[in-house]
Parts: C-alpha cells; sequence; structure tokens
C-alpha cells in the first residue's frame, strides 16, 4: 500500500495546494515508539477542484488536513499553498497564512464557543484581522449568515446550543468564509448528522463553491458521500495512498482491492439488487508497527510473497487513473478479480 510516487502529480500553473512527502508521526508515551499516522504521501489540488480523501477510521485522513493547517505541523515533507512553503512558516507568518486556508471540523457543535452567540462568533475573525469598520464587519457577517441559510437576526440573540446539528454546521461553515479564503478543508463535516441534513450541507457547499470560488479537499469516510461533491478522490489506507482518479472512474472501475472494499460496502437502496460481497478479513494493523511491502497485504485476498516485501509505488493503469497495488483488478500483468455474489 504505497504512498510512495508521484507519478499522479500533474504539473500546471493552476495547481494551488501541492503536498509531497507528507510524514506525521506522534510519540507513544515514553516508549520510544511511534504511531505512523501519515507515511510519506503526495498529492495535489487545482484552483477550483474539489479533492477528496477517503479511508476508514485510523488512515489518517484528518491527520493529512490538520497537518496541511500546521495543526500540528507535520515530521517532515513540503506543503506548498499558492506557491509558498508552509512548512517554512512559523509565528504570525503562518497565522495570516491561514486566513487563506480555513477548516470545517467533524464535531460542529464543539467547535463552536458555547458562550457566546452566534453572529459574534462567525464575527471573531473579521475583528481578530481588523478587516473593515464595525459597520462593515456586521454587514458581512450577516450576508454570509444569509447565504448558509442562518437568520442573522436570531444568530445576533442565540448560542449554539440552540441550533440543530446541521444548523450549528452551518454556522461552522459561515465561520470559515468569514474571511474569503481560497481553500477549505471539510473535516468529515457531515459524518455527525442526519443522512437527509448531509444531503442539505453538501448541496450547500457545492453551491458555495461555484460562488466564492472555492478550492475544496473533502474528508470523508463515506464513499457515497464523497463522490456526489469531488472531482479526483485519493484512497488512504493505514497512512499511505493506494487510489488516486477521478470520481466517476474510481466509481465505475475501482482498480485496488481495498478501494473495491470499500465500493462495496456502500448500501444499495433497491431490495432486488444481488449484495456484492468482497473476501477481506481481519482488522487494520497497529500503525505503531505496519507490515512490510503492501500494508494491505494482512487482509488481501490476492496478496503475493511480492507484496509482502516490496512496496508498490503509484503508477498509471489509464489516462488521469493511479493505483499502488502489484496486483490491481485491471491494467497490471495478471488482474485478479475479488468481487463475488
Amino acid at each position: 500500500m504505497a504512498g510512495t510516487g508521484k507519478a499522479h502529480l500533474r504539473n500546471t500553473d493552476d495547481v494551488l495546494l501541492r503536498v509531497e512527502d507528507l510524514v506525521v508521526e506522534f510519540p507513544v508515551g515514553r516508549t520510544g515508539l511511534k504511531v505512523n499516522a501519515v507515511s510519506g504521501i503526495s498529492f495535489d489540488v487545482l484552483k477550483g477542484e474539489t479533492l477528496g480523501i477517503v479511508g476508514e477510521s485510523g488512515c489518517g485522513k484528518s491527520t493529512t488536513g490538520r497537518a496541511i493547517m500546521q495543526l500540528p505541523s507535520p515530521t517532515s515533507g513540503s506543503i506548498v499553498f499558492d506557491g509558498t512553503n508552509l512548512t517554512a512558516l512559523s509565528g504570525e507568518a503562518m497565522r495570516e497564512a491561514r486566513t487563506k486556508i480555513q477548516m470545517i471540523f467533524q464535531d460542529p457543535i464543539s467547535s463552536l464557543n458555547p458562550r457566546r452567540n452566534v453572529r459574534d462568533i462567525v464575527l471573531e475573525p473579521l475583528s481578530i484581522w481588523n478587516r473593515g469598520t464595525k459597520a462593515e464587519q456586521l454587514a458581512t457577517v450577516d450576508k454570509i449568515l444569509e447565504h448558509v441559510g442562518i437568520d442573522p437576526e436570531r444568530a445576533a440573540e442565540s448560542k449554539p446550543h440552540q441550533f440543530s446539528g446541521g444548523q450549528c454546521q452551518r454556522i461552522s461553515i459561515a465561520r470559515s468564509l468569514v474571511l474569503n479564503p481560497q481553500m477549505i478543508i471539510c473535516d468529515e463535516p457531515v459524518s455527525a448528522l442526519d443522512v437527509s441534513v448531509q444531503a442539505q450541507v453538501v448541496n450547500l457547499l457545492e453551491d458555495l463553491k461555484k460562488e466564492f470560488g472555492l478550492t475544496l479537499i473533502f474528508i470523508a469516510h463515506d464513499l457515497a458521500v464523497v463522490k456526489n461533491i469531488s472531482d479526483r478522490i485519493a484512497v488512504m489506507y493505514l497512512g499511505k495512498i493506494c487510489e488516486v482518479s477521478s470520481s466517476e472512474d474510481l466509481y465505475r472501475n475501482p482498480a485496488h482491492p481495498y478501494t473495491d472494499v470499500l465500493l462495496s460496502s456502500i448500501p444499495v437502496p433497491d431490495p432486488t439488487v444481488a449484495v456484492k460481497k468482497v473476501s477481506v478479513e481481519g482488522e487494520p494493523p497497529s500503525p505503531v508497527s505496519p507490515p512490510a511491502g503492501c500494508r494491505f497485504n494482512t487482509r488481501c485476498p490476492n496478496a503475493s510473497d511480492r507484496c509482502r516485501s516490496e512496496e508498490p509505488t503509484l503508477r498509471e493503469i489509464e489516462p488521469g487513473h493511479f493505483v499502488a497495488c502489484h496486483h490491481p483488478l485491471f491494467g497490471g500483468e495478471a488482474p485478479v478479480t475479488v468481487r463475488n455474489s
């Protein structure tokens, strides 16, 4: 399961974010061991594009999003945003850079100050950075609140706990927009919401992306949600990237066995459709001691001795479709299919 390899990186002036060889490690108490949260991944995002990052819990996708924001700073690697290497910044320079990259967190309620009314929460970034007069700031806040479907008058007198989870996520989105950023990192923004509300928030993000010219990174474990909003998708497993493709290509023709597992887990709302099963067993290995070779080899039905000793690198198997696998489901020397009815 390789995150190594840069065949999928694009050489164009439209690249807004370029991450190369990103490594994030955390110490395990005083044991001298470390958690390999992110292990040398690379990817890029074009201006106006939405990159979806998917994978099961613990794969490192949220850590990747926080590392871009330098929360905390990565162990190694480079993160170049709009021509500036964020890993070389510190202090006030990094704080100012974060005004161009905002983040929406997974739990909307806990990310909002419970002691303040909603209008003040959304207003705070403008006050901190002294953007405009007080009257101009209030006008901007009211306009943004209206954009996300929150009544400004109610927001002026109500605190976060007086709003539903979906409304709190809209408030979080408003707060992220108020400084007019170029990019927003959405860290599982709908996972805590009801299905009907998820659709509302996803549609809202798509509308705001068009209206404000935003670039998005959409992090989620639910491929069904990611498909509807992403232009390109990177699949992660145990700190590595295993497949990168356009959204349509990935869903139509997955190349990595792990991607196939994720797609097979999406429920189909049709009782007449036969359930497709993929043969995969066991739990992900510990990120403290990941296996040699491909990190998916302990669970992959296609694993060979080569998979247990040699780490695959990302390679292009069809235009715009990249996979890190010695035995991809198509495009390899010996394609293997693991789908069973």
